[in-house]
């Protein structure tokens, strides 16, 4: 029927299609299907091209494409291939959507009677998970300011955790702890203190520090797995240089003194934060090795080290 020019009416249309009369009226207002007028005002279709574009229609309806998308295909803007590819890109955010509602919702459910309220509560700050981990990366953007943007990214791909497009109910609720509790004021002091040791003011060389930071909690991650307890060793070391050459210092008795005064990582938001990043990202958090090369500062500072 592709080839055939012969123009019929709409009824004939209809009836060679399968498509209904007032469809294909609504086809042509949409501009999805071309017709001509006849002397008698009434719409004439050419045969072949009408019920090809009208297979097509159906086609692409089936799968659940919009009329927008349908038009921009029958009119040649865009290929079937990348409407197809659209739309099912569209399916997977209404899934991931859909997903995390259910994830909510049995939380919700599973939560004791007593702690329902509370946890709906929670769930309900953060409807999905983007706004969620735009909340989380905010944060940081905030005590990390004026963090150049490669660096940033590199510690939020490192610290920020993601959470996937079909969380259990615990790590939905864990993600939603996280993003509630970067709303309180008092959390980003109390992390900007445990980052940075002390007034950012005092700081010179403030990439420099974090990358120094970032070595050593990588090396103090490798004993914590290990099971070693906290000590001296050359993962302080890095640790306590990172924050002495940042300053323009240097590593001495009375530096260490100082710095073990200016961080505050026995404060239980700092701790719960942290404990909630590790369940959700299932790793080893920089909270967690910083917290460990707190108890080795500890140690060595108690051991008169020079």
């Amino acid at each position: 029927m592709t080839h055939d020019t012969r123009l019929i009416g709409i009824g004939e249309l209809a009836r060679l299609s399968g498509v209904p009369v007032r469809t294909i009226r609504f086809y042509c207002d949409e501009g999805v299907l071309a017709a001509r007028r006849s002397t008698g005002g009434h719409r004439m279709f050419e045969a072949g091209t009408a019920l090809e574009r009208l297979l097509l229609v159906r086609r692409l309806r089936a799968v659940g494409m919009g009329l927008a998308a349908i038009v921009r295909v029958a009119n040649g803007l865009c290929s079937v291939g990348d409407a197809v590819l659209a739309e099912r890109r569209a399916v997977d955010e209404e899934l991931a959507a859909l997903k995390w509602r259910q994830a909510a919702l049995i939380a919700v459910e599973q939560a004791p009677p007593g702690e329902r309220a509370a946890r709906l509560e929670l769930v309900a700050v953060v409807p999905d998970r983007g706004r969620a981990k735009d909340a989380v990366i905010g944060f940081w953007r905030q005590v990390l300011d004026p963090l150049p943007s490669d660096a940033f990214d590199a510690f939020v791909a490192m610290n920020v955790p993601g959470l996937s497009g079909d969380p259990s109910p615990e790590d939905l609720v864990a993600f939603a702890g996280l993003a509630a509790a970067v709303g309180d004021p008092g959390l980003y002091q109390a992390v900007s203190r445990q980052l940075w040791r002390s007034d950012r003011g005092r700081i010179v060389h403030r990439r420099a520090l974090l990358e120094g930071v970032a070595e050593a909690c990588e090396a103090a991650g490798v004993l914590i797995l290990a099971n070693r307890s906290p000590g001296p060793g050359p993962e302080l070391d890095r640790f306590v240089d990172a924050h002495a050459g940042a300053r323009g210092l240097r590593d001495c008795a009375g530096f260490r003194r100082l710095l073990l005064s200016g961080g505050i990582d026995s404060d239980e938001r700092v701790q719960r934060y942290w404990r909630l990043t590790g369940e959700v990202m299932g790793a080893l958090t920089t909270g967690a090795a910083q917290q460990w090369l707190h108890g080795a500062l500890a140690r060595s500072v108690s051991g008169g080290h020079g």
